[in-house]
């Protein structure tokens, strides 16, 4: 398997988080169970032209080569076939309101074809990438598409609202389990409704949900680091209000329970086998 990792150049670096690929023709298992982080994601299929729509139960269901992936609050089950070459965009949770061309809540919870979403020019795209053989060079060919596609819309952002929601990220990222979207929302000087409905549209799901996926998320990192801690003490740790609070919220976003997730783990804090 390989697995390779970039963070873009200024000034994709404020809105891209990573750029990211992976070449894993031969894995085992036929499907792995992505964990929901709320970060939207573009994913590029480079080995055959389709993607493939896992549901729960049954068939494999071809999808577009190229999708935005919108933030997700529930978990999705993915075919490790996809696997075999494929490039991704993760960006950053207030980044993609800049690219979307809509609201970004629009996206949440979906897949959607990237040529329906941003054109025909994203068909260049993956067949530049295609073209090539080296691994650098696709980084490139990527990077430079989000640079342009930047360049288009970067003075069409509203940029009292993308202050706005940044301040309430960094507020949200230093405390979420203390900071109260009353008091977030009150610091900004807007009504705790104009200010829901902003973070929603800009980021992609409300302030409470955006909360709940992050102190997740913060239980996912030390399971998948194997911290070696009692189940209170993490759910305490992690902003829980107690272990059967932890219990419910975990099963609410994987689908599985925090030992099921340690037992089938991989490489990816946000993977897990399923068979």
């Amino acid at each position: 398997m390989l697995y390779l990792e970039r963070r873009p150049a200024a000034p994709l670096d404020r809105f891209v988080r990573m750029l990211w690929l992976t070449r894993a023709p031969a894995i085992e298992h036929r499907r792995e169970r992505i964990l929901p982080n709320g970060c939207v994601q573009l994913i590029l299929n480079l080995e055959r032209d389709q993607l493939c729509d896992c549901p729960a139960c049954g068939p494999d269901v071809p999808v577009a080569p190229a999708i935005v992936v919108g933030g997700r609050s529930v978990y999705e089950i993915i075919s490790s076939a996809d696997m075999a070459d494929l490039m991704g965009v993760i960006f950053e949770p207030d980044g993609f309101a800049l690219f979307a061309g809509d609201r970004v809540d629009l996206f949440s919870n979906r897949s959607i074809d990237l040529e329906c979403a941003w054109g025909a020019q994203t068909r260049a795209l993956r067949d530049g990438l295609r073209a090539t053989a080296n691994l650098e060079k696709r980084f490139a060919c990527l990077e430079v598409f989000l640079l342009e596609r930047w360049k288009a819309r970067a003075d069409r952002r509203r940029v009292e609202q993308a202050e706005v929601v940044r301040y309430a990220l960094d507020r949200f990222g230093r405390a979420p389990a203390l900071t109260t979207v009353r008091a977030v929302a009150r610091s900004t000087g807007w009504s705790e409704r104009r200010f829901s409905q902003v973070f929603r549209e800009e980021v992609g799901h409300s302030p409470k949900v955006w909360c709940r996926i992050q102190r997740f998320q913060r239980a996912v990192r030390l399971l998948h680091a194997g911290a070696d801690v009692r189940w209170a003490e993490l759910a305490l740790d992690c902003g829980f209000y107690d272990q059967s609070h932890f219990a419910n919220e975990f099963r609410a976003f994987s689908g599985v329970d925090a030992t099921t997730y340690s037992a089938h783990k991989t490489q990816w804090a946000n993977h897990i086998r399923v068979d």
